[in-house]
């Protein structure tokens, strides 16, 4: 028992308190959240438009170029590993930037919102076509039936899946590494190489991980419960 402890507390020392290494855990999470809630919100609002201008080309037969445009983007972005796209952001589109983290969050903004925009999307779809038929008998145009009937009604059926969605950028963030950001991952690798002890910080960094999606698992739920309250009541 007492080597066990003998051996945690020299890997505690040598991979937080030398050299003040916990420092860099704690600017590595900074910037994992930065890239995670950046990115996640610029998903939010590209998905929500590519989603909209889609499925009002699918209903009216308008905007058939832009449709063509966002239908590209959804084919490149999702059929290109995020790795690439973040190197190519970061060394090809975005070489003048000097914060890294800018363009982190950039690069997995658009590539979130690509998966953002068939969640909103499908969710959309899965509205009873009687609500949208209701709507123009109101004399609502297809854009304003859409927005305001149509889409509030879609945010039940997406929750899950955004919420999954979300829940895989924030692993995916893990690879912010790879263009010189000193993310939570990259931050155990670099005391790992100093220590030359892969398992504590590995393992510590691996269990933060695990604990934040936790933390979101269970935001969504409780959300989806106050949905689900919330549609009963307006049942009755």
């Amino acid at each position: 028992m007492k080597q066990v402890w003998d051996w945690l507390t020299y890997q505690i020392h040598i991979t937080f308190v030398e050299a003040d290494r916990y420092k860099l855990f704690l600017e590595g999470f900074r910037n994992t959240l930065i890239i995670a809630v950046g990115a996640a919100a610029i998903g939010v609002i590209i998905g929500s438009i590519v989603a909209m201008v889609r499925v009002y080309h699918a209903q009216t037969g308008r905007l058939k170029i832009i449709d063509a445009v966002f239908g590209a983007y959804l084919a490149v972005f999702r059929g290109t590993p995020i790795v690439v796209q973040l190197l190519i952001m970061y060394y090809i589109v975005f070489q003048s930037v000097d914060n890294g983290l800018i363009v982190a969050v950039l690069a997995f903004g658009i590539n979130s919102g690509s998966y953002v925009a068939e969640i909103i999307r499908a969710g959309i779809l899965a509205v009873d076509i009687g609500q949208t038929e209701a709507g123009r008998s109101l004399g609502l145009s297809a854009l304003k039936t859409l927005t305001l009937i149509v889409l509030p009604q879609a945010v039940k059926n997406i929750l899950p899946a955004l919420g999954n969605e979300f829940i895989t950028l924030l692993k995916e963030t893990s690879v912010a590494g790879y263009v010189a950001i000193r993310d939570l991952a990259r931050a155990g690798e670099n005391v790992r190489s100093v220590t030359l002890e892969p398992y504590f910080s590995l393992l510590f960094i691996a269990l933060v991980y695990f604990i934040l999606v936790l933390c979101l698992t269970k935001l969504l739920k409780i959300a989806e419960r106050g949905l689900a309250k919330s549609d009963r009541s307006n049942r009755r």
